[in-house]
């Protein structure tokens, strides 16, 4: 027999069955009927006119994005190459390689997922098991004499390559990017032609018994039940995963992150050729099975709820930890719509004599991970919350640990009666400088507020922020801890061996479960409602502002400098030569370079000219302007 990722030339099953991993059993499929699969998931699904809802077995529910679609970016394309490949002939040098692509490949994977290439077919650690899958019926036969099991998601049987596609007969030709206007017609129509040759070419599947969960795309939704039994398998097609773009991926004719596939511009896509590719993906899937306990969902933001998942179930099991079963929708609040409870800053501000004074570097820092950090950290609310108003919603906010958990209509008053810094963002984005405003606030906030003004507050007491109202959760406890230890670890991990194509996906993971628990739409099935939960994005988002305006504050106090910009948790400062502002912890959430560029004479000047924050704002694109490109 070959090694691993070499050419099988015919297809012949072994007589051996494939078997998961020992370490991987927490979502195999028990009998009896304990295993029966309960059909809401998919019919919620169905009926809110959603991409198919994706089932492994009881324990594993999981249904597709149905985020808006936005502005397609250019497909990836064999042309499209990192750095290391573009200076490089067809024979390059193991030099070239990116660090990633030679670490091993664990087993982890193995009887969970395969992986389809136009040579043949191999579990993710490389074992080769078939010679080419050339027709649909041999796929089926694939899939029913593998046995893959579910973990933390269906079982995945990953199509690698065109060639592999034409085997099976699933050939699209949408045209080029070069020849619309509108990137997004261009998905759209790929979208479609891709569902319609799908349809016309998996009858053998469906008559040997399989049944589709909505229409086909790049994601093949499998489902076969005998008796209490239902096999769930994805086979998802990667040369066509680019037809399904939306904000985990990429938007404004932008390519972005696709997932465990990686990112074209960010060069940690999959490498060109077929095998190569194979082994890259079956290294990623192994990684994800070992550090994160599941298979990839079909977006990042459905890898973050199945880590989730995973834990509830396990706590469920053992009734050890805090189980939320139930969305936390936002409670009726008196006034017109709004949007974000707690939105992210973003303010500019035109830099003085002072600010300009000796400086020669442009840098901005962030925070380090986080989304991620403050989840960990924060206690959030869960239950039915409790309406308070008057008096009972003013005493509900003295705890000896702050605020509880909850939502707090309050005044925030005018910015320019409170001895603020003139230099740093109003304390919240809603406050106002000539005039008090009412408004609702997460606890985080609350107390951020009661902080002093050298820690990033205002220095209020309760009674001077007249809590008029309030929704205060009767049960609140560390309910991501451990989901925020199992990616923070994750991270560490990839970090430790240069593999930035898993730490990338990390970060999409968390930054797309924790932006998508705004949106009910996105949780519709029964078993998925639960991650509905804004009012713990919203805690997230305001704590992360906080610690950045706390960071702000010391920095003033340590170097006398201030921002002269900050979007969401960025801050961007003029700096001297040598003038280090960074935290020197390497913890999550402490800040750390993002940018960092030698100002020239002619950008030195156009800070120096700036008459408004518009001019400022152009300035810092300039100076960033390779940096944002990469």
């Amino acid at each position: 027999m070959s090694g691993p990722w070499e050419q099988i030339p015919l297809f012949g099953l072994p007589e051996v069955t494939l078997t998961a991993s020992p370490a991987s059993t927490d979502d195999v499929v028990p009998d009896g009927d304990s295993a029966s699969v309960d059909a809401g998931v998919f019919v919620a699904a169905d009926q809110a006119g959603s991409e198919p809802a994706v089932v492994g077995h009881p324990e594993s529910s999981e249904q597709s994005d149905v985020a808006e679609a936005y502005d397609a970016p250019t497909p990836p394309s064999p042309e499209v190459d990192s750095d290391e490949v573009a200076d490089d002939a067809a024979g390059s040098d193991a030099a070239d390689t990116p660090v990633w692509e030679t670490l091993p490949a664990g087993e982890d994977a193995d009887g969970h997922a395969l992986i389809v290439t136009a040579a043949g077919t191999y579990t993710p650690s490389g074992r080769e098991l078939t010679g080419p899958v050339d027709s649909v019926e041999k796929l089926d036969k694939l899939i029913r004499w593998a046995s893959l099991t579910p973990l933390g998601a269906p079982a995945q049987i990953w199509v690698v390559g065109q060639g592999a596609c034409e085997s099976l007969g699933w050939i699209i030709d949408p045209g080029s990017e070069d020849d619309v206007d509108d990137m997004e017609a261009l998905r759209n129509r790929a979208a479609q032609e891709l569902t319609a040759v799908l349809q016309a070419t998996l009858t053998p599947l469906l008559n040997a018994g399989w049944e589709l969960r909505g229409d086909p795309g790049h994601v093949v939704h499998l489902s076969r039940s005998i008796g209490n039994f239902t096999s769930m398998v994805d086979v998802v097609i990667e040369p066509y995963v680019w037809t399904y773009w939306n904000k985990d991926f990429g938007w404004h004719n932008r390519v972005g992150d696709m997932g465990i596939l990686g990112s074209p511009t960010a060069g940690t896509y999959l490498p060109d050729d077929d095998l190569p590719a194979a082994r890259e993906l079956g290294r990623r899937l192994a990684w994800c099975a070992q550090h994160l306990g599941v298979l990839p969902g079909p977006t990042p933001a459905r890898t973050g709820a199945a880590i989730v998942d995973k834990i509830k179930r396990e706590r469920t099991r053992s009734g050890k930890g805090i189980v939320v079963t139930t969305p936390g929708s936002v409670p009726p609040l008196d006034g017109p719509p709004r949007g974000d409870l707690e939105p992210a800053v973003g303010w500019t501000r035109v830099p003085d004599a002072q600010d300009l004074d000796g400086t020669g570097r442009l840098v901005s820092i962030d925070q380090r991970a986080a989304y991620l950090a403050s989840a960990g950290m924060l206690e959030f609310g869960y239950g039915q919350p409790q309406h308070l108003t008057g008096n009972a919603a003013a005493a509900a906010a003295v705890g000896e640990k702050g605020a509880p958990f909850g939502l707090w209509r309050i005044t925030l008053p005018a910015g320019q009666t409170l001895s603020l810094p003139e230099k740093l963002p109003l304390a919240h984005p809603h406050m106002l400088a000539d005039q008090p405003v009412q408004t609702w606030v997460t606890s985080v906030s609350l107390d951020g507020l009661c902080s002093p003004v050298a820690d990033g507050g205002i220095g209020a007491e309760l009674d001077d922020v007249d809590i008029a109202e309030a929704w205060v959760y009767p049960e609140q406890g560390r309910a991501l801890d451990k989901w925020a230890k199992i990616l923070r670890e994750a991270r560490k991990a990839a970090v430790d061996t240069d593999d930035a194509a898993t730490k990338r996906f990390l970060g999409t993971c968390y930054k797309g479960y924790i932006g998508r628990m705004v949106n009910p739409d996105m949780w519709t099935a029964t078993r998925m409602q639960h991650h509905h939960q804004p009012l713990w994005r919203a805690s997230i988002i305001a704590h992360c502002r906080w610690r950045g305006r706390r960071v702000a504050m010391r920095i003033a106090r340590e170097h006398g400098r201030w921002p002269v910009r900050t979007v969401t948790d960025s801050w961007v400062y003029l700096l001297a030569d040598g003038e280090d502002i960074t935290d020197p912890s390497e913890a999550l959430g402490k800040m750390s370079v993002e940018k960092d560029v030698v100002l020239t004479d002619t950008l030195l000047s156009a800070f120096t000219s700036a008459e408004d924050v518009h001019d400022v704002n152009l300035a810092i694109k300039a100076a960033f302007a390779d940096e944002e490109d990469d």
